[in-house]
């Protein structure tokens, strides 16, 4: 089964006056919620730590948008970027923590993943979120509204993903999501998303993978980013939901 093709982003002024920072936002999930908040009338900050022309034009798309380049994995650079944000457009409303990385390493290759792999994929994942949410805090409280929503994954709640070392930071990740929502309440409410296989250019030859989840999924489809994206806004307009963990993965979880 194909999946129908996507349907413009609406525009409305949900966001409108609100500052949005959308970490790793060059590309894929990040990019689509990117363009959904500036559709609902957000100020968006766009993030990358490498694909610069891609954030850079990606912002230009969007009405009063800007561009930050930052490493969220550097403490330097995590409070820097938020800094800039706050410089630049005067508050921070919405962080989406979505910038990340994995390493692909079958689960029963225990040598593969070495300390590096899993010092490197904590570093963004978790560390990385971590740095720029406390950085963000301050100002999230300011603003009256703040709010934080975690890119997580299918692989933080189950055992599969890309690698044990990228399973085990996505679920740090959900279970800070937890925690935070537990702590800043009510001033500010912290959500994630978490999804199964994204069809993204990171996956895009992950096909026994995609034959897996169109054979097993009740919706009988990999997720795009937007799918994604539609959750990640959503959650942000929910005003009475904090803590949770939203899986996105067209039912797969319960087969």
């Amino acid at each position: 089964m194909t999946p129908s093709p996507a349907t413009p982003h609406a525009t409305d002024d949900r966001f409108a006056g609100q500052v949005v920072l959308v970490t790793g936002s060059s590309s894929g999930i990040g990019a689509e919620a990117a363009r959904r908040f500036g559709a609902s009338g957000a100020t968006v900050v766009v993030n990358s730590m490498t694909s610069v022309d891609a954030g850079r034009a990606l912002a230009a798309e969007l009405p009063d948008a800007t561009y930050v380049q930052a490493d969220v994995a550097d403490e330097a650079d995590a409070t820097r970027l938020i800094a800039e944000v706050v410089a630049t457009h005067g508050r921070l409303d919405v962080l989406v923590n979505n910038a990340g990385t994995t390493a692909v390493i079958p689960h029963d290759d225990l040598e593969a993943a070495s300390p590096d792999v899993w010092r490197r994929i904590y570093d963004t994942n978790v560390i990385g979120t971590w740095q720029v949410t406390v950085a963000a805090v301050p100002h999230l409280r300011a603003s009256g509204n703040g709010q934080v929503v975690n890119v997580s994954s299918l692989a933080g709640e189950r055992p599969v993903g890309s690698s044990i070392p990228y399973a085990c930071s996505k679920a740090a990740m959900s279970h800070m999501t937890r925690l935070l929502a537990n702590t800043l309440g009510p001033d500010i409410r912290v959500n994630a998303v978490a999804p199964g296989l994204v069809d993204t250019p990171w996956t895009a030859d992950w096909d026994v993978v995609r034959e897996f989840v169109r054979a097993q999924a009740p919706l009988q489809r990999s997720a795009t980013p937007d799918d994604v994206a539609e959750v990640i806004i959503g959650l942000a307009r929910s005003t009475y939901v904090t803590g949770q963990v939203v899986l996105v993965d067209g039912g797969l979880s319960l087969r």
